[in-house]
């Protein structure tokens, strides 16, 4: 009797919790809007690719009913073979923003500009070959989010990230281009030092280019874009555009090498282009951030070089955090990105 009188307690309390969890509204959601980006930067570029950028937005969930509010915004930047949208789906977006969101971090604008280009990959760099894509982020693209949404239109609300290329592009953008973002955040840099001789002017190991997987498509940061246009075939092609271009002559490009012997001018401006040779140029810049942080994998063949930005950084006095967690090069990108990123900026971010 008393067996039964419990199993009909415990049967209603499970129907009364169920009918609880029930009714509770279920959380709120952001939106993603897509839109294009013309940049005046961009125009004119000797590879032909298109000034009018594809954009992906997320506005956060009070964003359409607290018609007054305005927000702060994160830029991120993908990386090299991918696009916007493969980095959408990698990141999870908008669930993870959303958990974030309603695990406590502060509501944003979050832009994810499109860099995909003729040779899969911008490398967020300024050339004639490709256009000036350092002013396109953070003049172009700030002006017209800012005119288009509810943003706090300032640079003390404005922070910048990015994955791989994407994390190469914070650092470069964020040291040449300071007044416009107030905070970085790069993950997983590659190409922290560009030296044609050292890697055989190829992508690989030994050397700080753009590795194999280093953009996004599997949720785990590897492998999109690979079937557009060739994929990392293009890197070494990528980066000559980016790095050493020549008007003259088409491809518009010059490569480090020539008939099998490194060309020593042209191997100096892909090492001038490394953050490792910029950063002491740059130091009033990067003391002028709320805040900087740089993380990577402990098994990314990047951990190198992003151990020794953060060492050059702590020897020229710009604070930053740095971390080497557990992890390759794009396995726990989208984890960090909810738990890691959009807390930090939630953090160093003015919301006023």
């Amino acid at each position: 009797m008393m067996s039964s009188l419990r199993r009909l307690l415990a049967a209603a309390f499970a129907l009364q919790a169920a009918s609880a969890f029930a009714q509770q509204p279920a959380p709120p959601t952001g939106t993603l809007e897509r839109i294009t980006v013309h940049g005046r930067a961009l125009e004119g570029n000797l590879e032909g690719d298109s000034p009018d950028r594809p954009v992906v937005v997320y506005l956060p969930p009070s964003y359409a009913r607290d018609t007054t509010r305005r927000y702060p915004v994160l830029y991120f930047l993908h990386g090299y073979t991918a696009t916007a949208e493969a980095y959408v789906k990698s990141l999870a977006i908008p669930d993870s923003i959303d958990r974030a969101v309603a695990a406590g971090a502060r509501e944003m604008i979050v832009v994810i500009p499109d860099a995909f280009t003729k040779y899969s990959g911008s490398m967020f760099s300024n050339s004639p070959t490709i256009g000036d894509w350092e002013t396109f982020i953070a003049q172009d693209l700030t002006t017209f989010i800012d005119k288009r949404y509810r943003t706090i239109a300032s640079r003390e609300s404005r922070g910048l990230a990015g994955h791989s290329m994407g994390g190469y592009g914070t650092m470069r953008i964020g040291m040449k281009q300071p007044g416009s973002f107030a905070a970085l955040y790069a993950m997983s840099s590659c190409c922290l030092m560009n030296d044609p001789a050292a890697r055989g002017a190829g992508p690989g190991p030994r050397g700080d280019a753009a590795p194999r997987g280093a953009g996004a498509g599997r949720g785990d940061g590897r492998g999109a874009g690979a079937g557009r246009g060739g994929g990392m075939a293009n890197a070494l092609s990528a980066q000559a555009a980016a790095w050493a271009p020549n008007t003259k002559t088409p491809p518009f490009f010059d490569l480090p090498t020539k008939d099998g012997e490194i060309q020593p001018l042209i191997a100096a401006k892909w090492i001038a282009n490394s953050p490792l040779v910029m950063v002491d140029q740059y130091v009033p810049a990067l003391t002028s951030m709320r805040a900087i942080a740089l993380d990577v994998g402990n098994q990314d063949p990047f951990v190198g070089t992003n151990t020794q930005l953060a060492e050059s950084l702590t020897r020229l006095g710009v604070t930053q955090t740095f971390e080497v967690y557990d992890g390759d090069h794009g396995n726990r990108i989208r984890e960090r990105f909810e738990s890691q990123v959009l807390r930090f900026f939630s953090q160093h971010l003015s919301a006023r």
